[in-house]
């Protein structure tokens, strides 16, 4: 983030408030490059699109929880938390638990996220280019997102957002991103219609 020219303490600052890995990112290079204020946002907006879905699939476990619980598993809600709750009660949704095992969950992701954020703008700087580090992100969400391909629509859903995702990469403002997810949940809608959800 500091790359993008943002100073540190409002990059933490952002890091906080949004904890949202993925928008920040796609933000800052937008920052960097000189986009507007409104492309930024919509750009981090679309990254964001999977929250969503994220929010949809998750809501019947916390149908029954105050709104104050509510409000904090929606702050909370990121990738890993989702996926390992995911894996534990998706097919036990009546499992006592819930919220203390998300926030289990949560509590160290969100440390380790601040305190990871904090020392990339500290010693981000004094890392070698060649180390590529841009990577590690793209191989989480592979290793997060495998697990879940248990049916023919999911594996179709995957497979054309990551096809749409490459083929439209050189996109501007990460249009790229935005047509991928389309893609995917059109592709998955169509394979749960013409095949369900048999294991592929």
């Amino acid at each position: 983030m500091a790359a993008g020219g943002i100073p540190p303490l409002q990059a933490m600052a952002m890091s906080v408030l949004v904890y949202a890995g993925a928008s920040m990112l796609a933000a800052t290079q937008l920052i960097a490059e000189g986009a507007p204020a409104l492309v930024v946002v919509m750009a981090a907006f679309v990254v964001n699109l999977r929250l969503f879905m994220y929010s949809a699939s998750i809501r019947p476990f916390f149908a029954g929880q105050p709104f104050g619980r509510k409000l904090l598993v929606s702050y909370a809600l990121v990738d890993n938390p989702y996926a390992l709750f995911m894996q534990r009660f998706g097919t036990h949704p009546g499992a006592p638990g819930k919220f203390d095992y998300f926030y289990g969950l949560s509590i160290p992701t969100w440390l380790c996220w601040q305190a990871a954020v904090g020392a990339g703008l500290l010693l981000g700087g004094q890392l070698p280019a060649a180390w590529k580090l841009e990577f590690a992100a793209p191989l989480a969400f592979i290793a997060m997102t495998i697990p879940f391909l248990r049916g023919r629509p999911m594996v179709a859903a995957a497979v054309s957002a990551g096809v749409t995702a490459v083929l439209a990469h050189g996109l501007p403002l990460r249009l790229g991103l935005a047509l991928a997810a389309v893609a995917g949940i059109a592709a998955g809608m169509l394979a749960e219609k013409h095949l369900g959800a048999r294991p592929g």
